[in-house]
């Protein structure tokens, strides 16, 4: 045992333990268990999700967004060329699993600055021209 500065021995390094009170195992296990319930319940039901599927989401709603703002002017499109009624007719006599492939076909869903055609736009342009 080493001499402290007030004269009273101190115990040697390998001597020191801590002591934990016997109360502080089950708080700890429940914080341990309440921390994964709590994820559980905001995961299933608190609607919290990771970066990945907010990532996807964000994309899902921006791709339908364009979907939505661009089909309009395809319908557009479609109605001021100069055989629309003829197309008109065609497209409807077409099942409508190939109405997005008439209009993709016919140029309409093809966008200024786009070297090809969107298929998503072309499917809903077809939507709206058959109604």
């Amino acid at each position: 045992m080493e001499q402290s500065c007030w004269g009273k021995s101190a115990p040697a390094q390998k001597d020191v333990v801590m002591q934990i009170s016997p109360d502080i195992k089950p708080l700890c296990w429940g914080a341990v268990g309440g921390a994964i319930a709590l994820a559980v319940v905001g995961f299933s039901y608190g609607g919290w999700v990771t970066g990945g599927t907010a990532q996807q989401m964000a994309q899902q709603r921006s791709d339908a967004a364009v979907v939505a703002a661009l089909a309009p002017i395809c319908a557009d499109r479609f109605r001021q060329h100069a055989d629309m009624g003829t197309n008109l007719v065609e497209l409807k006599k077409v099942s409508s699993w190939q109405q997005g492939a008439f209009v993709e076909k016919g140029g309409w869903a093809t966008m200024p600055g786009s070297a090809a055609p969107n298929t998503a736009v072309a499917r809903a342009c077809a939507e709206i021209l058959a109604t």
